[in-house]
């Protein structure tokens, strides 16, 4: 990109901010986050009155929120999402994928890893790193066969969200969102284990691998 790229840092920690910014500006040159700290909210406005090109995330902000609905939030900016994060279990990984991010590094990775993944960010292209392959192909012994959107739907709806924000996160009308959530209830209720409710719904959705 012609003009320097601009970044959003949230993270909990101060010195793994600092970090984090540090690889940035020794790569990209001087620079000044739109916004580094730890308030999703804050973040939100920050991109809104500045714009942002990428965001890094930790997924464990110590906010008391569900990490999936903080990159639902987030991705309502429509600015690339990279989690930088040490969650790195594959029930994470996959769930992060399924809400919409564009990478996924481990905090244990080399620093050159970090900015491959923010360079395929930036091209608005998808990175994966070899642990976050094994984690999106692992098994997850699934009761039933759910399409990709209807597995997005259940993370999302899973996580908390109503239905008007699952339908926006997709891009889709609610009445769609609806009917993929009718559509996957329907499969499993075939397969022997009804998810009446949303609470039944969210066991599935963990017990299946899907959300944390």
């Amino acid at each position: 990109m012609d003009t320097q790229p601009r970044f959003v840092i949230l993270e909990d920690h101060p010195l793994v901010r600092e970090a984090l910014a540090s690889r940035l500006v020794l790569h990209f040159g001087d620079m000044t986050p739109v916004y580094s700290g730890a308030d999703i909210d804050e973040a939100v406005v920050a991109i809104e009155q500045t714009g942002a090109d990428c965001i890094i995330l930790d997924l464990d902000l110590n906010d008391n929120r569900s990490p999936l609905l903080n990159i639902a939030m987030l991705s309502d900016t429509g600015v690339p999402i990279l989690i930088v994060s040490a969650l790195g279990d594959s029930t994470t990984i996959r769930s992060a994928f399924t809400a919409g991010v564009t990478g996924f590094v481990s905090k244990s990775a080399e620093p050159a890893e970090l900015v491959s993944a923010v360079e395929s960010a930036l091209r608005g292209e998808k990175y994966t790193s070899a642990e976050a392959a094994a984690a999106m192909l692992a098994d997850t012994s699934s009761l039933v066969e759910l399409s990709d959107q209807e597995r997005r739907a259940m993370v999302l709806y899973a996580s908390g969200l109503k239905m008007r924000s699952v339908a926006r996160h997709m891009g889709v009308s609610e009445s769609t969102a609806r009917e993929y959530i009718r559509r996957l209830r329907a499969k499993y209720d075939k397969a022997g284990a009804p998810l009446p409710s949303k609470t039944e719904l969210y066991r599935m959705a963990q017990r299946e691998g899907l959300i944390p």
